[in-house]
C-alpha cells in the first residue's frame, strides 16, 4: 500500500513588520491570527506556526485571548510550534553573537507565553551564511526549516538553466522560481531534498520550503490579477499544481512543504501590494483570504495529503539525507530568489548598522571589565531589537513606515543609556575610552536627523 504523502502549511507571523502601524498590531492579531487558529481549533487541521518573541509577547499584552488559543492548540498538538529570532532579524547580516542570543529569547518566549518549547526553527527571510546551522543548534534547535530555491540555485547547472542571478540590488525573483520546478520536475537527485528531511554535518535537521508552490497559493489567497492575469488563481490551478507532486512525492521521499508565507496574508493583504506593485497599500482587510486557505487544507486533504508538521515528517521519515551541500549555497542569498545583503544595502542600513555596531562593541566591551549586569542585558535586547529587519526594508522606491525607523532609533538611545548606567554602577564611568556614552548620544542624534529628513513610501 502506497503510504499517504504529507504536507505541511506554515504561516509565519512578525508583528514588526515594515508598514504595520504599531496602533494596528493588535488588529492583525484578532483579524490574521486569530480567525486562523480558530479555523485549526474547530476543523480537522493540523499545521505548524512561526512566531517572534515580540510577536508573542504583543499577543500576549494587546490580545490575550487570541495568545491564550494559541496556547491551547499548541499544547493540543493541533499546531506545532516553530522557534525563530526574538526580534525579527536578518540573522546573516548581524554579528552571530547576537543571533544567537535572540535565537535563545525566541526559544524562551514560547515556553514562557505557551508553556512549549520548540524544536524546529525558522530563519527569517532564510537569509544564509555559513554559520546558522552552528547557532540554531547552540540555541537548542533540533531542526530548522529551510529554503530549497537559494540551495537549489547552490547548482550551477539549475543557475544557467533557469537564467536566475543574484544581486545585491535585487529585490526577488519571485515570480519566476517556476523556472527551479520546470527544470527539475523529472530529476528526482532535486527532488528528493523537497520531499526528503536531510540533516546537516552538524546534525541539525532540515526540512525545505520553496515559493515554486508558495508564491501562487499566496495570489490565490489575494484574489488578485493587478492587470498581470485575466482572472484570479483559482483552486483548480492549485489542485492540479498539488496533484503533479504527489507522483513526485511517491517516487522520491514522503513530504511537501508548499506554503512558508505571511501570516499576516491569511485575513490582511499585508504587504501584497507594496511587493507586487509599488502600491502604498498596507494591511487592508482581505477577510476572504481566511476563507479561501481554509479550501487550501481542505483541497489538499481531498486529494490525498495528509496534513503534518515539521517534527513529523522528520520522526517518520525512512530516510534522512546527509547534506553537506548546504556549504554551497551563497553566502548572503535568502528567500524569494533574492538577497540577505539587499536589506543590509538599502539607506536605512547604510545609516543605522554602523551604529548598532559601535553600540554593541560597547557592550562587549564592558562586560569584559565588569562582568555580566541587568543593565548590560536590557542593552543588549536593546540593540538587537535595533537590528530589527523590517527598519531597513525595503529599498526605494518604497520604504519602510517612519514609525518602524523611529522605533529603532528608540532602541539605540535605550541601549546607549543602559550601557553609561552599567559603567556608572560598575565603577568605569569615568573611563570613557572603555565606550563614551555621551559621544554615543550625539552619533545617535545625529543619524535620527537624517533618517527623519528622508521621505518615507505612502505619506502625503
Amino acid at each position: 500500500m502506497t503510504e499517504q504523502p504529507k504536507i505541511i502549511f506554515m504561516p509565519h507571523a512578525n508583528i514588526q513588520y515594515s508598514q504595520l502601524a504599531p496602533e494596528k498590531r493588535a488588529w492583525v492579531c484578532e483579524n490574521c491570527y486569530r480567525p486562523l487558529f480558530e479555523m485549526v481549533r474547530d476543523g480537522d487541521y493540523k499545521i505548524a506556526f512561526e512566531a517572534s518573541g515580540r510577536t508573542l509577547e504583543v499577543m500576549h499584552d494587546e490580545a490575550p485571548e487570541v495568545l491564550a488559543l494559541l496556547r491551547k492548540l499548541v499544547q493540543s498538538g493541533k499546531i506545532e510550534p516553530i522557534g525563530s529570532p526574538f526580534i525579527h532579524v536578518m540573522l546573516t547580516n548581524i554579528d552571530p553573537a547576537i543571533g544567537l542570543d535572540t535565537l535563545k529569547h525566541g526559544i524562551a518566549a514560547w515556553e514562557q507565553y505557551t508553556g512549549v518549547r520548540p524544536e524546529t526553527g525558522w530563519n527569517p527571510e532564510c537569509g544564509w551564511a555559513g554559520f546558522l546551522p552552528e547557532i540554531y543548534k547552540e540555541a537548542g534547535f533540533k531542526s530548522l526549516v529551510m529554503d530549497a530555491d537559494s540551495f537549489l540555485l547552490s547548482f550551477p547547472e539549475i543557475r544557467e538553466a533557469t537564467g536566475l542571478k543574484y544581486d545585491v540590488q535585487g529585490h526577488s525573483n519571485k515570480n519566476h522560481l517556476f523556472k527551479i520546478e520546470e527544470y527539475i520536475k523529472d530529476k528526482p537527485q532535486f527532488l528528493r531534498y523537497l520531499t526528503n528531511p536531510s540533516v546537516a554535518p552538524n546534525g541539525l535537521k532540515m526540512v525545505f520550503r520553496s515559493d515554486c508552490m508558495a508564491n501562487p497559493m499566496l495570489w490565490y489567497l489575494m484574489g488578485a490579477t493587478e492587470g498581470l492575469r485575466e482572472t484570479p488563481v483559482s483552486l483548480d490551478e492549485i489542485k492540479s499544481m498539488f496533484a503533479k507532486w504527489q507522483p513526485r512525492i511517491a517516487s522520491t521521499g514522503s513530504f511537501i512543504m508548499p506554503y512558508a508565507e505571511d501570516a499576516e496574508y491569511i485575513g490582511s493583504s499585508a504587504y501584497f501590494y507594496v511587493k507586487q506593485f509599488n502600491q502604498a497599500r498596507f494591511f487592508e482587510a482581505e477577510p476572504d483570504s481566511v476563507k479561501r486557505f481554509k479550501e487550501l487544507l481542505d483541497m489538499a486533504k481531498t486529494i490525498g495529503y495528509k496534513l503534518a508538521t515539521p517534527k513529523e515528517v522528520i520522526d517518520d521519515c525512512k530516510e534522512l539525507i546527509p547534506n553537506e551541500l548546504i556549504d554551497d549555497i551563497e553566502n548572503g542569498a535568502a528567500w524569494h530568489g533574492g538577497t540577505a545583503k539587499a536589506w543590509a544595502n538599502t539607506s536605512y542600513s547604510l545609516i543605522f548598522d554602523p551604529v548598532c555596531r559601535s553600540v554593541f562593541d560597547g557592550i562587549v566591551a564592558v562586560r569584559k571589565r565588569i562582568g555580566d549586569s541587568p543593565e548590560l542585558e536590557k542593552a543588549m535586547k536593546a540593540v538587537t531589537s535595533a537590528y530589527v529587519s523590517d527598519s531597513r526594508w525595503p529599498p526605494l522606491p518604497t520604504s519602510p513606515g517612519r514609525f518602524n525607523v523611529r522605533e529603532t532609533i528608540e532602541d539605540l538611545k535605550l541601549a546607549n543609556r543602559m550601557i553609561a548606567e552599567a559603567m556608572q554602577k560598575g565603577g568605569i564611568g569615568a573611563k570613557r575610552a572603555i565606550y563614551s556614552a555621551p559621544l554615543m548620544e550625539t552619533q545617535i542624534a545625529l543619524i535620527e536627523k537624517k533618517l527623519m529628513e528622508q521621505k518615507y513610501f505612502g505619506e502625503k
